[in-house]
């Protein structure tokens, strides 16, 4: 058969509506992966069907597999039927988010697995964890046959896998957490191996996964060294005093910078930059008022007839528009003051409209930074472009209201 007819057969050979619901479900899986601190793919697995050995210590190595897997493999997972199985929520959860099918562990799971042997055939990639239950402290048990002999039945290779990650992500018995999750799959092993080779490949492909370190930007490791230190969220808050008051550098650019680096990090920085805002705003409000003026780089006439006028109608409310308009945040605080808006209630207000953009934009750029996680190496590139967006409109803001 010519590889052309063979990749026609492998299309043909699993219905369509099979590959559409595994790549959506691979998109699902990749997605939330991706939040959690993301996931890393080295090799693929073969043309047609196979079986997937590998490691287990944690329930995220279902998710992981069917993030990294190819969906026109339609992966199905062996899943055990005393406990994925012995609900109805946990059986349309195991089916419809996981493609798990059920293996017995106490008798008849031979059986089980035999059944795969057609759709194996058919181009599907079928999991197996050969342990049979979650192992510990990262080390592997004993492989069962079962996998060899379905493989061996059905005429199709044995692919070793190895996880890593997962024990950090959703440890057994614990909670969820933020972790990177690399998946390596290797050569697909003789037709002779037995479980003892099968565990031994397994082994050294986690040992190499585990081993290899994750790529990293030094712009990324110093940013996060302060960011982590006791001057992170000082800096923050003193960067959004000094904004409010004069300083042309909106407290945003900050949290772009540091949120990206260290996402773990932005409630804290974004809340220290609110409350340096609500401080700075609060002041310039004071300073104003007694008469005095300070300087307001990049700002221009227009925004200060625009503030005064919003705060005519609107008083302390008028803040509102900030987060939206481009007029910088300084110069709401000194109209305010010379507009003799009270204290308490320009507070109230402004606390939010400044906490709804912060929180949006440090939230949001955590989210980025999670999403990269698996970049770092590429840090210094995102700095450009940050300071490069952030200048471009600065000068369409400025231009607009000149």
């Amino acid at each position: 058969m010519t590889p052309t007819l063979a990749r026609v057969r492998d299309r043909l050979a699993l219905p369509a509506r099979s590959r559409f619901t595994a790549t959506l479900r691979r998109g699902l899986w990749w997605g939330v992966l991706s939040l959690t601190g993301g996931v890393e793919r080295r090799g693929r697995l073969p043309r047609g069907g196979c079986v997937v050995v590998a490691n287990h210590s944690s329930h995220a190595d279902t998710a992981a597999l069917l993030a990294a897997l190819d969906a026109r493999h339609t992966p199905a997972i062996g899943a055990a039927a005393d406990y994925w199985f012995a609900s109805p929520w946990r059986r349309r959860i195991c089916r419809r988010l996981a493609a798990g099918f059920p293996v017995r562990r106490s008798g008849g799971g031979m059986d089980d697995l035999l059944s795969m042997a057609d759709e194996l055939r058919a181009g599907r990639a079928v999991v197996l964890f050969p342990e049979g239950t979650r192992g510990k402290d990262g080390e592997l048990g004993s492989f069962h046959r079962g996998a060899l002999v379905l493989a061996e039945r059905a005429g199709v290779p044995v692919v070793p896998v190895g996880i890593a990650g997962t024990d950090r992500l959703l440890p057994k018995h614990g909670r969820l957490r933020s972790a990177l999750v690399r998946v390596s799959i290797g050569d697909p092993l003789p037709s002779a191996a037995g479980p003892r080779e099968a565990r031994d490949a397994v082994v050294a492909l986690h040992a190499r996964t585990v081993a290899e370190p994750l790529k990293d930007s030094v712009t990324r490791r110093r940013v996060a060294s302060v960011v982590t230190s006791r001057w992170g969220v000082p800096l923050a808050f003193v960067w959004a005093l000094a904004e409010a008051l004069s300083w042309p550098l909106m407290p945003e650019l900050l949290l772009g910078v540091v949120c990206v680096a260290v996402p773990r990090a932005a409630l804290g920085m974004s809340l220290g930059a609110l409350a340096g805002s609500l401080a700075g705003g609060l002041l310039a409000l004071q300073l104003a008022s007694a008469g005095v003026h300070l300087p307001a780089p990049l700002t221009t006439d227009r925004m200060r007839a625009e503030v005064r006028a919003e705060l005519a109608l609107e008083g302390a409310s008028a803040v509102r528009h900030q987060p939206w308009n481009g007029i910088p945040f300084k110069v709401y605080g000194a109209e305010a003051g010379r507009a003799g808006v009270p204290a308490l209630d320009w507070l109230t207000a402004s606390a939010t409209a400044r906490g709804s953009r912060t929180l949006t934009v440090g939230l949001g750029f955590a989210a980025f930074g999670l999403l990269m996680r698996r970049h770092r190496r590429q840090y210094g590139r995102c700095l450009v472009l940050l300071g490069g967006g952030f200048t471009a409109g600065l000068s369409l803001i400025v231009n607009g209201w000149s």
